[in-house]
């Protein structure tokens, strides 16, 4: 079972990673940095929005402040799994996340169903105001395989380094598997690095140095803008490659 802080504010910065300089990345912060104990692994997420889209749609316009709901499960789901309602924040460009654990088969009857269960917290009750306020209904599915790092001399320092970004906007339910469409086609990768603060200097020299530079994506977002937004504006669509999911 993965258990982490369900609380967390932070500055996130994210960069796209070619082939070539993710293998070199890796190799220039191996001794600043320590992969997690979970290794290599899946991330599986629905996102939840109205029925007009209207939180997606707010965030790709880059407001000050915007915000999301999904559930996530590490995995494929199953129905006693723990699984995570996340709400996620950001103003100004910090990152608020609030989340609170559920069996997967409660969280889901909860969001989709309005089943509430006995869980009582604040983070609850943040949630409960959230439905009650935007009505959110299942969007889109998205995983993305993870390799997680914490600082061997600051364990708050992390970096994220996500694979294989897939989706699928049908089927939406964690148990499904997590197969979809490929998002990148030439097998970038999503370094983001979160920090309280600044960077340290030694890592913002290995970024300069690989000419690895920080860039304004949001997964949910940018999925949105490709297959929706583009589609509207009479842009022709990239078919996306189908992939099965899993490690």
């Amino acid at each position: 079972m993965k258990t982490e802080n369900n609380v967390f504010k932070r500055i996130e910065k994210k960069y796209i990673l070619t082939k070539e300089q993710y293998a070199l990345f890796l190799e220039r912060i191996s001794p600043y940095m320590t992969l997690d104990q979970y290794g290599y692994h899946a991330i599986c997420n629905i996102y939840y929005d109205t029925e007009a889209d209207e939180l997606v749609r707010r965030s790709v316009e880059k407001p000050t402040y915007k915000e999301k709901l999904r559930l996530r499960t590490y995995g494929p789901a199953f129905p006693e799994q723990e699984a995570f309602i996340e709400i996620k924040k950001k103003y100004q460009k910090v990152v608020y996340k609030r989340r609170e654990s559920l069996p997967y088969k409660d969280a889901v009857r909860y969001l989709n169903h309005g089943i509430h269960p006995e869980k009582n917290s604040q983070i609850m009750q943040e949630i409960d105001y959230f439905l009650r306020f935007y009505h959110p209904v299942p969007k889109l599915f998205l995983a993305y395989d993870r390799e997680a790092f914490f600082g061997n001399e600051d364990p708050e320092l992390r970096l994220t380094i996500d694979h294989r970004i897939r989706f699928r906007e049908n089927k939406l339910d964690l148990a499904a598997g997590d197969f979809g469409n490929l998002y990148f086609k030439n097998d970038e990768k999503i370094l983001e690095i979160k920090v309280a603060q600044s960077l340290p200097l030694w890592l913002t020299k290995i970024l300069t140095d690989l000419k690895i530079y920080p860039v304004s994506f949001s997964k949910y977002g940018s999925i949105f803008t490709e297959t929706h937004l583009h589609k509207n504006n009479g842009i022709e669509e990239v078919p996306y490659e189908f992939v099965a999911g899993g490690i």
